[in-house]
């Protein structure tokens, strides 16, 4: 099992930059592919990112895909979310979360599961 807590969230303007930290406990972080999510007030949580065991590979939701950044560090047990050209309607909790499975990335079916950071970008 693992724990995951993300930090970095704030308020911010449009067009400003932002990076998420996620840290994990346990000493096998590198056995799961990670991936950030995030749930606007109102809304369903949506795939955001994800990144592979050994950071080889890394998916993205089209409304994000060429602004933000996942990568992780497995000697420190992190995964960060770089966020930049944020724009209002990425208002949102993000959350990051762990998959110990093998089938590859995945926009779904993650196991463990941070508290989640709040993230506010006003116009």
């Amino acid at each position: 099992q693992v724990q995951l807590v993300e930090s970095g969230g704030r308020l911010v303007q449009a067009g400003d930059s932002l990076r998420l930290s996620c840290a994990a406990s346990g000493r096998t972080f590198d056995s799961y592919a990670m991936g950030w999510f995030r749930q606007a007030p109102g809304k369903e949580r949506e795939f955001v990112a994800a990144i592979s065991r050994s950071a080889s590979s890394t998916i993205y939701s089209d409304s994000v895909k060429g602004r933000f950044t996942i990568s992780r560090d497995n000697a420190k047990n992190t995964v960060y979310l770089q966020m930049n050209s944020l724009k209002p309607e990425d208002t949102a909790v993000y959350y990051c979360a762990a998959d110990k499975s093998s089938y590859g990335l995945r926009r779904y079916g993650y196991d463990y599961w941070g508290q989640g950071t709040q993230v506010t970008v006003s116009s």
